[in-house]
């Protein structure tokens, strides 16, 4: 049947590509499993390994044209997922030209360089748009897609057409600002 030489070479005499390994990772029926909501309705996002709840309390104060509207504390969870779909978004915009799963804001730890050097773990921040139709604006500016994006206490965000502005402030900025007033 011939030299082995022979079976490692295809006809070009290069030697054949080496097999692929097995991978036994989560995949199709089974991942989409481990990505459900409580009521049954797959996510767009799943959690990175760096989330956790934010020690500050961080409140996302919603404006609609001049109007002021009741602010959400966004600091008891480490995830809030704006879009249409009450069944699993914890904020929810109800604008036409929003996703039923638009964009996520994001707590994650992270290591911040201090001056002397060190890195110190810090809680930040982040939102990312989940392939929304008409796109999350970040003060104005239409966020990449799949992304995250860090945000800071002041930033104003978005969703779609949508008139609301949604602006995130922590109460340790509130407090100083009225110790000023």
């Amino acid at each position: 049947w011939g030299k082995a030489e022979e079976d490692d070479a295809d006809e070009g005499g290069s030697p054949a590509p080496p097999k692929e390994q097995p991978n036994f990772g989560l995949s199709g029926k089974l991942l989409a499993e481990e990505n459900m909501s409580a009521s049954g309705v797959q996510l767009k996002f799943a959690e990175p390994s760096d989330a956790c709840k934010p020690k500050l309390r961080w409140r996302l104060y919603p404006f609609k044209k001049d109007c002021s509207l009741e602010p959400y504390p966004v600091h008891r969870q480490s995830a809030y997922l704006f879009g249409r779909d009450r069944k699993v978004c914890d904020i929810p915009t109800d604008h036409p030209s929003c996703s039923k799963q638009h964009a996520v804001l994001q707590f994650r730890r992270v290591h911040v360089a201090k001056e002397d050097g060190r890195e110190v773990p810090t809680i930040k921040p982040y939102i990312m748009d989940l392939e929304s139709t008409n796109g999350t604006r970040l003060n104005k500016e239409i966020l990449p897609t799949r992304r995250f994006v860090e945000l800071k206490a002041g930033d104003m965000l978005q969703f779609g057409f949508s008139s609301r502005e949604y602006v995130l402030i922590h109460e340790d900025l509130v407090s100083k600002e009225q110790v000023r007033l």
